[in-house]
Formats: C-alpha cells, sequence, structure tokens
C-alpha cells in the first residue's frame, strides 16, 4: 500500500493546503484526495510541483507500506 504523508509535511512546513495549491496550480480539491490517500494516482508532474513546494522529495510525501498477507 503507498500512503501519502503530505499533511506531515504540510505541517513540517507550516503551510495550509490552500497555500499549497495556490503555490502547484493544482485544486485544492485534488490535493485533497491525495492528502487524504483517495488518489488512485498522481502526475509526475504534480509531485515534481509538490515537491519544489515544500522542497522536498518524493520519499518525504510517499510511503510505501507492505501489505501483511504478503
Amino acid at each position: 500500500m503507498i500512503v501519502v504523508n503530505l499533511d506531515v509535511m504540510l505541517a513540517k512546513r507550516k503551510m495550509t493546503l490552500s497555500q499549497l495549491s495556490e503555490k502547484v496550480d493544482v485544486t485544492l480539491a485534488n490535493l485533497s484526495i491525495l492528502k487524504n490517500n483517495k488518489a488512485k494516482a498522481v502526475r509526475f508532474s504534480t509531485l515534481e510541483a509538490i515537491c519544489a513546494a515544500l522542497e522536498c522529495q518524493p520519499g518525504d510525501i510517499l510511503e510505501y507500506i507492505p501489505d501483511r498477507e504478503t
């Protein structure tokens, strides 16, 4: 399972989702879907913009958690 830790990075950078939305030109609704782990996919261009705005690496936002059944 891939977990999105966008809320953690936003807190570390003391930035709101609305501020990030303005910086990366992605709708608040789409960022909210991503933040709440409801997204099925994310474009590399979106991930790149988020990383640039938050001054972080993709691995700071995305985390792989192995399935307990495997």
